[in-house]
């Protein structure tokens, strides 16, 4: 039987079927793009993530964790603080008060004691991951700091234990490293603004590689003495790839030294 249609409908069939085609080919090859991107993180031979390399954050956080103007000494920045409200009691917000009055006698990085979880992920400074099946390391370079996140697992010890960087415990959830971190001193701050907790502080941290070269750092914190809710940092570690690159010495304590040892 003849075909009824004209030629001119016979164009826009052929340019529709042409379009359709064409869209078919783009999801797919933007499903399979997007597959692969979910896959190109490098993994260990067990699997996992591979978080190992140097890697540092690019934020003013260290100087505090909340948004914040510049003033002499600081730069201006944006907060890792998610809704920019650190939720204290009453009476630790009259501490934090005087903690930023008297910040730079009274930050512990001032005298360059251990920075403590989380401010040492963030200090201006880089650090490596060494990961095996059991444990992973950290090596800080700011005064050689030293992290074993136990994945073995072991629990944390019994009763309380006053530690500078607590004691951490890791598992996987699926492609993210989650950490326990307790068994705190109170003898850190969060950032040069005064943000402190007591030995009540209660830390899992979340890493999470996005790409090759990104790792999305969370922590929630918890302190029932300091905090009337837990509230949640967030922020993006980068790798560093420039050639020879490697964490090199810097122990704050000794420059106090110099004059008598040149």
């Amino acid at each position: 039987m003849p075909s009824t249609l004209s030629s001119t409908q016979h164009l826009r069939r052929s340019l529709c079927l042409s379009a359709a085609f064409a869209f078919a080919i783009f999801t797919a090859q933007a499903g399979l793009a997007q597959s692969a991107g979910t896959t190109s993180v490098p993994r260990t031979a067990e699997g996992k993530p591979d978080l190992s390399g140097i890697w540092q954050a690019l934020t003013t956080a260290n100087w505090n964790i909340q948004d914040h103007s510049a003033e002499k000494g600081v730069p201006g920045g944006q907060g890792i603080v998610e809704g920019n409200e650190i939720p204290y009691q009453p009476a630790a917000l009259e501490r934090k008060k005087t903690n930023y009055e008297q910040r730079s006698a009274l930050d512990p990085e001032s005298k360059s004691y251990v920075p403590g979880v989380p401010r040492v992920t963030y200090t201006p400074f880089p650090f490596q991951i060494i990961q095996t099946p059991k444990e992973t390391a950290i090596v800080y370079e700011y005064v050689h700091t030293v992290r074993h996140l136990l994945t073995d697992g072991s629990a944390h010890p019994s009763g309380h234990i006053d530690w500078w960087l607590g004691d951490s415990r890791g598992h996987w959830e699926g492609d993210t490293l989650v950490v326990d971190v307790t068994d705190f001193n109170d003898r850190t701050w969060f950032d040069h603004a005064g943000n402190f907790h007591s030995d009540a502080l209660h830390v899992v941290e979340r890493y999470t590689l996005t790409d090759p070269d990104h790792i999305a750092y969370e922590a929630t914190i918890e302190d029932p003495k300091t905090f009337t809710r837990p509230w949640k940092i967030s922020l993006v570690l980068y790798r560093h790839k420039e050639k020879n690159f490697q964490l090199l010495d810097y122990e704050g304590y000794a420059f106090d030294y110099e004059k008598y040892y040149p």
